[in-house]
């Protein structure tokens, strides 16, 4: 009889009420791969999106990350019970992902790491900070001194790039929509915390910034270009604002000339362009398990309270990343 496993499936698109809790088959090892026992995982918003149906890939086991030891690793390279976290690789979009209670990951996409953080709390950590250091150091290529703009800086993405290009030297403006959280963003580093707004130009007359780092999506993209210099770079790589595209959007008569506008989308992470070897998770992880960052998830719930997480990301009020654990 073949093995079976517990799994959180999408049946059908709609609400958090959609998620069910199915046995099906266990996956079984596959060359070039490496099955993952999941422990914990981050929920994300393209979850919320394709539980939906408004996204182009979707597996009816999603979960674009996880975090749990290596059950098997037919190529020797993984040892098995190594702790490992495995973030996209297809992971929810063209194949089963973590929500899983084990999953296939390419090896390109599992990072082996030496930690004693709690699994809830390294759960946080993947694809939250394997997209920041994509986009402040392989993308934007931040340098110390380097003025940056950060809009959404109050999110998982947002407060990540904030402590990695305050690491790296440069002088950071970040952007919330909450006054309250002004302070903390200060206290990590921040050289200043405003208003995130629709005509954000208008906080910053005359000034251009030689970075932006824009979360917030289609709907200020043009605005971002306006706020960064001649020769530096803008990088969309987020939508908090929403999935709405830029109408009738004229390149030549609405962009500034001399910008450089990127876009990074997580998906590509493993990639040969973005190869997971090329970020330190293991130093990252380090950092945070030695209190220099506060990376904690913001809230955690039991792998039988999917519904209660989904119903929080759909609020969009969690303010840090969600995590459930088995």
């Amino acid at each position: 009889m073949a093995e079976t496993m517990q799994a959180i499936i999408i049946p059908s698109f709609g609400g958090p009420d959609v998620l069910t809790y199915s046995t099906v088959p266990k996956p079984s090892p596959v060359q070039g791969e490496v099955l993952v026992h999941v422990h914990a995982f981050g929920v994300n918003h393209a979850e919320m999106h394709m539980r939906r149906g408004e996204w182009d890939e979707w597996n009816p086991i999603s979960g674009l990350e996880c975090v749990g030891t290596v059950a098997a690793c037919p190529d020797g390279s993984i040892p098995e019970s190594t702790k490992v976290a495995a973030v996209m690789g297809g992971m929810g979009r063209s194949r089963p992902g973590g929500y899983g209670e084990f999953v296939n990951v390419p090896i390109a996409n599992v990072v082996p790491l030496e930690t004693n953080l709690p699994w809830e709390e390294l759960a946080a950590l993947p694809e939250v900070y394997s997209t920041a250091w994509s986009c402040i150091h392989t993308v934007l290529d931040v340098k110390k001194g380097e003025t940056l703009l950060i809009r959404g800086a109050t999110s998982t993405i947002g407060q990540a790039s904030l402590n990695l290009a305050v690491n790296a030297g440069a002088k950071v403006t970040a952007t919330t929509r909450r006054t309250e959280r002004f302070e903390m963003l200060k206290k990590m580093g921040a050289v200043d915390a405003v208003l995130e707004k629709s005509d954000l130009g208008t906080t910053f007359p005359g000034k251009r910034f030689d970075k932006v780092l824009n979360l917030i999506g289609n709907r200020v993209l043009l605005e971002s270009i306006s706020l960064t210099k001649a020769g530096g770079r803008m990088l969309q790589a987020g939508w908090l604002g929403g999935l709405a595209p830029v109408k009738d959007f004229n390149p030549m008569v609405e962009m500034e000339s001399g910008v450089h506008f990127s876009l990074y989308h997580s998906k590509v992470l493993g990639t040969e362009d973005f190869p997971m070897s090329q970020i330190p998770l293991q130093e990252i992880v380090k950092k945070i398990e030695n209190g220099e960052w506060d990376a904690k998830p913001t809230y955690v719930f039991e792998y039988t309270d999917i519904h209660k997480a989904h119903a929080l990301l759909d609020s969009h009020n969690a303010g840090g990343k969600i995590v459930v654990k088995r």
